[in-house]
């Protein structure tokens, strides 16, 4: 089976759904800002206040590239991964890759109950997804399958996810 890649903003469920295709499918779930926190041995807030986001842009491209290039994963990535082309064209190779979606006032809400969120750090945290969300939606949109995640549970979208990678 293909590796399976879950992308999209911040907050639209990544790892959460990969938790639950983890569990349905019996595949092990790599979730690349967790893999860059354990061998930097810091939070991904820390790395980029101590070492800026270029420096994590470069992490997350090298873990990109080693866990894409193995098979019957379920790859989490970053809400920016898809800001590199290079990234695209790793996961797709050996991947499907699937980006989930919500509206900024859901992402808003998902991401407001934790401050480990460097991109959205500051007052007018609405306007930040929004800002975010208007110059990478459109490469989310051409990345991979769309999943809209409204009012769905982690489950019921990893279900859909299941459906059709088993066609």
């Amino acid at each position: 089976m293909k590796n399976i890649v879950l992308m999209g903003f911040m907050g639209s469920g990544k790892t959460a759904v990969g938790r639950e295709l983890s569990r349905l499918l019996s595949m092990q779930l790599i979730d690349i800002d967790h893999e860059i926190e354990q061998s930097e041995a810091m939070s991904i807030t820390d790395i980029f206040m101590k070492k800026g986001e270029s420096y994590f842009r470069e992490r997350e491209m090298e873990f990109i590239r080693k866990y894409a290039a193995e098979r019957k994963l379920i790859i989490a990535t970053g809400g920016g991964a898809v800001l590199r082309e290079e990234n695209l064209v790793a996961l797709r190779k050996h991947g499907t890759i699937f980006c989930l979606t919500a509206r900024p006032e859901t992402i808003l809400a998902r991401t407001s109950r934790n401050d480990s969120r460097p991109l959205l750090q500051g007052n007018d945290r609405m306007e930040k997804i929004r800002s975010l969300l208007s110059s990478r939606g459109p490469l989310y949109e051409h990345a991979g399958i769309i999943i809209d995640t409204e009012n769905k549970t982690p489950l019921q979208i990893a279900e859909e996810i299941r459906g059709i990678v088993q066609r």
